[in-house]
Formats: C-alpha cells, structure tokens, sequence
C-alpha cells in the first residue's frame, strides 16, 4: 500500500471515528449536550482536527442524520418489498417506520428535530422523502382502484404521515399526562382507518 492510499484510509478512519463517538455520546448524553470538544476528548485527539474534518457541531449532526435517513429507506424498502397489494404495503412500511423510530430513537430524533433543532433543514429533500412518497404511492394506487378523485392523494398521504410522525413523537416524548392508550393499538387503528376512507 502506497502512502497516499495509507493516509487516505487514515483520514477516512478518523472521520468514522468522530461520527461514532458523536452517536456514542448523543446515546448517554442526549444530542443537546454534544459539542466538539466532547467528541475531541472521545477519540482522543484535539479539537482542532475535528475542525479539520468537520466545519462545526451542525455539519457532523448533518452528516449522522443522512445516515439515519438512508437506514430508514432501507428499512422500509425491506418492508414494502414483502407485500403484493398496496393496502398490506401501506400498512408494513408504516409498521417499518414505526418500528425504526422506537429501535433508533436517537438516530429519529436528530432527523425530526424532536426536542432540539433539526439537523439539515431543508438540505435533506430526497432522504427526507422517501417514506412520504411510499405513503403517496400506495395511497394513489388505492384510491385509484377505488375510483376517488386522484387530486386529493397528495393531500390524504400527507395527513397520514403527519397522523403517524405525530403519534411517535408523542410517544417518544411522552410526559406522565399522556394516556397510555396513546400507544402502536392507537397507530394501527389510524391506519385501518386511513384504508377505509380511500
């Protein structure tokens, strides 16, 4: 291995290294709290070599939440891939979403912003959509074999994944006056529901 090709893989080592302890650290301390003098002091080096790597905090909570999102597409891929219709499609990608919310909070939290600023705003249009637009998909597929009007698809998938991220936020943010009902019963009724009224 020439020397080049060996400080390229030493860079590319060292990148890794400060995106896993910045996930590292965000899993016991809470994304809040995260600063690069944090992740410096993780890896063992100085603050000013994550600099070099990384313009600021933002930049590598940017960089986790593009990971997180490609995670979640695979996810949901895996998901739609097991089924025919789009009813049963509909139902499996949102149980996928669901299911990598609560098995990935901290990774779901920095993509949504949920008790902190959002990472990446609007930097992140084509990760960002793409449980919406398996949502639209199936959606237009249903309500097309129903006969509905077709313009209203946009508007029905939308309020669909807002009914869903808005149940799992409330859930991962759950304080003590929340129902308990509030729960994944409450999230599969919602989408029977949706089924029905397309």
């Amino acid at each position: 291995m020439g020397l080049h090709e060996r400080r390229q893989r030493e860079k590319a080592s060292i990148r890794a290294n400060i995106l896993q302890a910045a996930f590292t650290l965000a899993k016991t301390d809470g994304w809040g709290s995260l600063s690069m003098r944090k992740i410096a002091d993780a890896i063992e080096y100085s603050a000013p070599v994550v600099y070099d790597y990384f313009e600021n905090k933002e930049a590598i909570l940017f960089e986790i939440s593009v990971d997180g999102f490609n995670l979640l597409h695979k996810e949901l891929v895996k998901a739609q891939r097991k089924h025919e219709s789009s009813e049963e499609q509909i139902m499996a990608i949102v149980d996928a979403y669901w299911n990598f919310a609560f098995k990935n909070k901290e990774y779901y939290q920095l993509m949504f912003g949920l008790g902190m600023q959002c990472s990446g705003k609007g930097q992140m249009k084509e990760e960002f959509s793409s449980f919406p637009d398996m949502l639209y998909y199936c959606t237009y597929d249903i309500m097309k074999k129903n006969g509905s009007d077709l313009d209203n698809a946009c508007h029905m998938s939308n309020a669909l994944f807002s009914a869903v991220h808005g149940l799992i936020s409330i859930m991962m943010m759950r304080k003590s006056d929340i129902p308990e009902t509030m729960n994944k019963t409450t999230l599969d009724e919602t989408v029977s529901a949706f089924i029905k009224s397309l």
